[in-house]
């Protein structure tokens, strides 16, 4: 079984597309900064950290965000393998004493990446989407960065030592949601048709269930 980790205050789409998105019907949702408690992982194969309208800088008014920290710690320490999205990849690296900024720049298109030739890439093209203006710009204690965009250095990040990915990309943003998101969002020269993003979570999930 997947745990997707929807992290929406307020509602949103992101979380249902990555359980749509990750292959088989063994996946579960839990909404985060909702709930007073921590899903169980026992018996879990994987973990997915989603993205939120939050960020990891607002600890101090989000005290969820503090207890996630914690939740993804021990997550990581039990061995569970885990990919953090967006601010899944932001909330890893600074649990691991990595910094995240404000970058002042609203992003929702499609940009151009370049990516490590590793498994969780496999497929990937260097075109992905992106929603967000928080960047990851020194990765965390132990992790090494395996993707990078023109305007972020840290664009995807790995554990040394763990089964621990980040991507700030959101694999799971296709056509079919941009209308929900339409205030957000920008066309460019790129299209659709060049992105294979979604390919990252079925890699993911092929990883953990093999």
């Amino acid at each position: 079984m997947i745990l997707v980790v929807d992290n929406a205050v307020e509602g949103g789409y992101m979380a249902g597309e990555v359980a749509r998105l990750l292959p088989g019907d063994d996946v579960e949702t839990y909404n985060y900064p909702n709930r007073e408690t921590d899903p169980s992982f026992e018996d879990v194969d994987g973990v997915v950290v989603g993205g939120s309208g939050a960020g990891v800088y607002d600890e101090p008014d989000q005290p969820w965000i503090t207890r996630q920290k914690e939740f993804v710690r021990n997550v990581v320490d039990a061995g569970v393998p885990l990919l953090g999205i967006c601010f899944g990849h932001q909330l890893v690296n600074e649990m691991y004493g990595g910094t995240v900024v404000d970058s002042g720049v609203s992003r929702g298109e499609l940009v151009e990446a370049e990516f490590a030739e590793i498994p969780l890439f496999e497929g990937v093209a260097g075109v992905v989407p992106v929603l967000h203006s928080d960047v990851v710009t020194e990765p965390g204690q132990g992790m090494d960065v395996v993707g990078t965009t023109g305007y972020n250095d840290a664009f995807a990040t790995t554990h040394r030592e763990h089964d621990v990915w980040t991507v700030q990309y959101h694999p799971e943003f296709t056509p079919e949601i941009v209308p929900e998101y339409r205030d957000h969002w920008e066309e460019n020269e790129h299209s659709f048709e060049e992105s294979t993003a979604t390919r990252t979570l079925e890699n993911f999930a092929r990883f953990c269930r093999e």
